[in-house]
């Protein structure tokens, strides 16, 4: 047992390693290319990897006997939609963001949706915790000790981060709402589907590329698209299937460290001092968040059990 929980802790680290050093991608390949085109096409890419898995699956419901097949597809490609556009919304500022900030304040203020999701969850009346309260208000600090500069000016780069993170919040919610009524193979497909088609209408419409570019920036696309959209998805799957969630909650969250590690060493990023203590706790505000959670679902899990729900 231990070996499999140790196996799947390996398989979120490495989900997290791929997923921060994204950042550093997705920022080289702008140098050739457009922050739609580059959106668009690594998202087709991730549509690409993940097809074989669904074509194999089918279109099969969670709950089979209720639905006619034609109702089963529509409900489907719409569920897929909604989180598309949500997706395409968080992937745009990001990626725009990033044209005008480093890889490493990105990874960090877009971490923020861990934060941001339970303040977002007071609208539908759910309460927060005081160690949530605690954890945004660090996070917070943190930022403020980011972006933030002396003159109390913000980075333009930094800006488009902040608004990112709260539609990938909002994604969050919208995949928690829908991940009980759509396999979770066809809705990740059906939302990079339509994140796909979005970035590329936009690009299209706001961005001028020649199609040499698109080859000076294949290797940051294939890293974005097939590794960490395809293979991230499918590792975090997997390795959380028998991770213990404290374990998923810290390595996850890592991805944050990782992007700011891949800017340093690919793109020779510094931060500095106030910037790095800002980072760290922003960190520590948002591993806080989540373990106070997690601790709760274990005090309240019936018969000692510890509860698997991130």
């Amino acid at each position: 047992m231990y070996s499999v929980v140790l196996k799947s802790d390996g398989l979120l680290l490495l989900t997290a390693i791929i997923w921060g050093f994204a950042f550093v991608a997705q920022r080289v390949g702008m140098v050739h290319i457009g922050p739609f085109l580059f959106n668009g096409v690594r998202f087709a890419l991730g549509c690409l990897v993940l097809l074989p898995l669904v074509l194999k699956n089918g279109l099969q419901p969670i709950h089979p006997a209720k639905k006619p097949v034609s109702l089963r597809i529509k409900t489907t490609i719409s569920a897929g939609a909604l989180a598309g556009f949500a997706l395409f919304s968080g992937a745009s500022f990001q990626q725009v963001g990033l044209v005008y900030t480093t890889a490493g304040n990105a990874g960090f203020i877009t971490g923020l949706y861990v934060v941001i999701v339970p303040l977002l969850a007071l609208f539908w009346g759910t309460q927060i915790s005081f160690g949530t309260w605690i954890g945004v208000s660090l996070a917070a600090v943190g930022l403020y000790l980011l972006s933030v500069t002396e003159q109390l000016t913000i980075s333009f780069g930094d800006l488009l981060e902040i608004i990112g993170a709260f539609f990938w919040a909002g994604h969050v919610l919208i995949i928690g709402w829908l991940s009980s009524k759509i396999d979770s193979l066809q809705l990740a497909f059906f939302q990079y589907a339509t994140c796909a088609i979005l970035s590329l209408i936009a690009a299209f419409f706001f961005e001028t590329f020649a199609l040499y570019g698109l080859f000076r920036a294949a290797v940051p696309i294939l890293y974005g698209g097939a590794l960490s959209v395809g293979v991230g998805y499918t590792l975090q799957v997997v390795g959380q299937r028998n991770a213990h969630p404290v374990h998923a909650a810290v390595l996850l969250s890592l991805e944050a460290v990782f992007a700011a590690v891949g800017g340093r060493i690919v793109l020779g990023e510094i931060l500095t001092v106030r910037e790095a203590f800002g980072c760290g706790l922003m960190l520590f505000g948002m591993l806080f968040s989540q373990l106070w959670g997690l601790s709760l679902k274990k005090t309240e899990a019936p018969n000692g059990g510890i509860s698997t729900a991130l």
